[in-house]
């Protein structure tokens, strides 16, 4: 009986140690689609394949190496539909990813590692099985080459193979809930092919930039290109996963050609003349004034704007508080007082746009009024290390847009800057040593630069000296990645389900490190504190309060001159192509969701 019963607690141990084997992964909540789901319901499982469909892209490019991508060389856009990564997400919910080059995954209750098993049945486009010594490779040379995925990835302290197609990843800690589903976002690169040597027999290096057409394992492969002008894609008629549950009804076009333009102007006139088939206009005066040619009346050409659902951001106009004078918060809302943006909105922008108040302006996360229940418990936890007005009062932008306002808020400014040692000489505001303040507004873009512009006068009244610099791209990356400037504009984008990578955007020990998005440079204990906070929560309830005290804490100390956004993309479009009913996340859905629609692109005619 006593060596049955030490068995049973054997069979019992081993039980519960056993992998759980799961099919998607979320976040918190429900998963919407069960393990045996045949698709998404927000495709087409019947949409034609065929056709062509082209594509505008700003800039340039020479490098088609995605694991150096933003350290040397300009990356093509394309290049991120040559591969897959282990798990896909899903465009109907929020936080939700189901299996992809992985058929299952597993994790322990505390989230200390997570298995991925891949899919015999995975290939890449030579034939080869994709392995778990591809995961392994690609996880090493990312971290090794790519600060972004240095940063993304530094929690994954251990990689190595656990079975035959099963990769294990170690954490550096239990209890963070995101780690599991940012390893499933991992790109998997073919190491067998970067081992191997080009055509000519040079060994290939997947540290240094290439444009050899590289080896994917995704639903397109490089047809053809010119250098720093097009590119074109054609679909991979043996891709392994096209009876996928998660491509099902996807990827539809036989090409995806991406023209590139140095130009908005240029592209525009370009898509006018039948040139693209579509264009996103991010310009709130060309949707106002641009679109009144024969081919929009004629309703040849469709405008269209997409609702954004699936994230927040912040853009603004951002200090580098590594730099003297930024230091002070009270410099850093004089410069706030200063920005008029009712009367850019009117001027610039045919009122279209509205002030971000929020680092996740657009979600449920943007902290609003007094907090409340869980928000102010956990802001009560630093109540002695922040201002109090994070607790007592809401955060308010200045308001401007008539003379009085402007007078007033302008008398703000001065009385912060005084406050912060300046004063006025000669209408020239100057330190305690009377030298002039300065300061350099660093742009790369015509766009950014006429924002500036308009913002230029509001300051030089204060008695600053304001200087606009505008530089290539090349020039303007390398000055990002030393943090060499005092404001740039800046952009950080945010998820339904923010985590790790608010570290990388605000957490302290990424402010000196180059390349990191903590382009301001913040070092904030109280705002290290809510970032954990977020990272470790255990439920919705908790990850959202954080995340709006979070919000609280960096509007309070003025790190950034919030800007100004617009709930929707807007597209133009030649009318020769159909979807269904798109998903709530996933915004235009072009192009994976849309395809080919031969009649309507009969009726408008043929392409120029």
């Amino acid at each position: 009986m006593l060596k049955a019963a030490g068995l049973d607690a054997v069979s019992s141990a081993h039980a519960q140690s056993a992998p759980e084997w799961r099919h998607a992964l979320s976040l918190f909540g429900d998963i919407k689609y069960p393990a045996d789901f045949k698709r998404f319901d927000y495709v087409n499982p019947d949409a034609p394949k065929g056709g062509l469909a082209r594509q505008i892209s700003i800039g340039t490019f020479d490098n088609f190496n995605i694991a150096v991508a933003g350290v040397k060389g300009n990356i093509a856009p394309a290049v991120g539909l040559l591969y897959e990564t282990l798990m896909a997400r899903s465009q109907d919910e929020a936080t939700t990813q189901y299996g992809l080059l992985a058929e299952s995954v597993s994790h322990p209750e505390d989230h200390s590692w997570v298995i991925y098993r891949l899919r015999k049945e995975a290939r890449w486009n030579d034939g080869k099985p994709v392995t778990p010594e591809d995961v392994l490779f690609s996880m090493e040379a990312l971290k090794k080459y790519s600060p972004m995925y240095s940063s993304y990835y530094k929690h994954v302290v251990k990689a190595e193979k656990a079975g035959p197609q099963d990769v294990k990843f170690t954490f550096d800690a239990p209890g963070n809930r995101e780690l599991p589903t940012i390893v499933g976002e991992l790109m998997v690169l073919p190491k067998h092919w970067w081992e191997g040597a080009d055509s000519e027999g040079r060994k290939r290096d997947i540290g240094a930039t290439t444009l050899e057409k590289p080896l994917g394992s995704g639903p397109y492969a490089i047809k053809e290109f010119v250098a720093g002008r097009s590119v074109t894609l054609e679909r991979v008629k043996n891709y392994w996963g096209e009876k996928s549950p998660t491509r099902i009804g996807q990827n539809n076009f036989d090409e995806l050609r991406y023209e590139f333009f140095r130009d908005t102007t240029v592209s525009l006139e370009a898509f006018k003349a039948d040139q693209a088939d579509w264009i996103i206009e991010s310009s709130a005066k060309n949707w106002a004034t641009a679109y009144d040619f024969p081919a929009v009346t004629e309703k040849r050409v469709v405008l269209e704007e997409f609702p954004i659902n699936d994230s927040g951001r912040m853009q603004g106009f951002a200090f580098n508080i590594r730099r003297p004078l930024f230091a002070d918060k009270r410099v850093r809302r004089a410069f706030n007082y200063a920005f008029d943006f009712e009367e850019m909105n009117k001027q610039l922008f045919y009122g279209q746009y509205k002030r971000i108040g929020s680092y996740f302006e657009g979600t449920e996360l943007a902290s609003s009024g007094i907090p409340q229940g869980r928000e102010f418990e956990i802001l009560k936890e630093v109540y002695g290390e922040i201002p109090p007005e994070v607790i007592a009062k809401p955060y308010e932008n200045p308001v401007g847009g008539d003379p009085e306002k402007v007078r007033e808020n302008r008398r703000q400014s001065t009385r912060l800057l005084k406050e912060a040692g300046y004063e006025v000489r000669d209408q020239k505001l100057v330190d305690k040593d009377g030298k002039q303040v300065s300061v350099e507004f660093l742009v790369s873009n015509p766009p950014s630069e006429r924002i500036v512009l308009f913002y230029k006068p509001s300051l030089e009244r204060l008695g600053i000296n304001v200087t606009v610099r505008t530089v290539d791209d090349a020039q303007y990356q390398n000055r990002l990645r030393n943090f060499d400037y005092d404001i740039i504009t800046d952009v950080w984008g945010q998820s339904l389900s923010p985590g790790n990578e608010q570290r990388d955007f605000w957490g302290s020990q990424s402010a000196d490190v180059p390349g990191s998005r903590n382009s301001i440079g913040i070092k904030n204990p109280v705002v290290d504190k809510l970032i954990d906070k977020i990272i470790f929560a255990d439920n919705r309830e908790t990850l959202v309060a954080a995340t709006k005290a979070l919000d609280r804490v960096l509007l309070w100390h003025y790190y950034v001159v919030p800007q100004f956004t617009y709930g929707f993309m807007r597209y133009a479009r030649w009318d020769r192509f159909s979807h269904a009913p798109l998903p709530q996340y996933g915004r235009s859905g072009l192009p994976s969701l849309w395809w080919f629609d031969k009649d309507k692109a009969e009726k408008i005619g043929r392409r120029s």
